[in-house]
């Protein structure tokens, strides 16, 4: 079996916590001792001798610093909002110097939002769309859409290698059937769970909250559970409902990926 690992770089929602105008619990708890303190949400897979990231937000520079790693290859997007991709024009910068083109893989539709944003991304950059599947690093990729609630829609991305399959699904709720049917019985869920309890209406939201996820974790019934993507509304110095199998994710966190 592979030695793979998944390590949470960024475990936040899409302000990070601490909130800049919040002086809550959580939010000064952060600031001060940083139990609490979330980068935006992204991951790295480690293949031995490559690796590859999910998501390029804002705090990209900072995840790079805290690695240690001065260059990057391979980044997959789950969707073009600005806490997945704000790191984006960095990254390219870092191609620019290094003289390295950067390889971005994206679903078709993600690629031209990303385009629209930042059109000279292509300089500096290979982009390829990921609809019909990709392989990084031995792992056999694809993706589908998922509901993203009042903020439209993302990606998840289903991954195999070695009989051991996962799934990154970080901003999503209300899944259809057909949206929930590749997550049942994989080996590793990693969730988006914004809330513990989120009390806003139904239709203004966009990813679960920790009830909701438990509702759907009994449904697919994966092998275990990785909650992130948590805005400041979570607590993890206070015992959280978490199912059997589950546990919040912390950054630096690492995660083996194999049976």
């Amino acid at each position: 079996m592979s030695g793979d690992t998944l390590t949470f770089l960024g475990t936040g929602d899409a302000m990070g916590v601490p909130r800049v105008y919040c002086d809550c619990d959580v939010c000064t708890e952060a600031r001060d001792k940083g139990v609490n303190r979330r980068l935006r949400s992204s991951v790295m897979v480690d293949c031995g001798e490559t690796f590859f990231m999910i998501d390029c937000g804002p705090d990209w520079r900072v995840m790079m610093e805290r690695l240690g790693k001065r260059k990057m290859r391979d980044m997959l997007i789950t969707h073009a909002h600005f806490d997945h991709i704000g790191g984006l024009p960095e990254w390219s910068d870092a191609c620019r110097w290094q003289r390295e083109k950067g390889r971005l893989y994206a679903p078709s539709e993600v690629l031209y939002q990303i385009m629209r944003q930042y059109p000279w991304l292509s300089r500096q950059m290979d982009m390829t769309a990921v609809d019909d599947g990709i392989t990084l690093g031995g792992w056999e990729i694809c993706c589908w859409k998922v509901n993203h609630g009042q903020n439209g829609y993302s990606y998840a991305y289903r991954f195999q290698k070695e009989g051991y399959i996962w799934v990154y699904n970080s901003d999503s709720i209300n899944l259809s059937p057909a949206e929930k049917e590749p997550l049942k019985g994989v080996d590793l869920l990693v969730l988006g769970t914004s809330f513990v309890h989120e009390t806003a209406a139904f239709e203004s939201r966009s990813v679960y909250d920790m009830k909701e996820a438990a509702e759907l974790i009994s449904e697919v019934k994966p092998g275990q559970t990785v909650y992130t993507h948590m805005s400041h509304d979570v607590d993890v110095r206070q015992e959280l409902p978490l199912p059997a199998g589950a546990q919040v994710a912390m950054a630096g966190m690492t995660v083996s990926l194999n049976k």
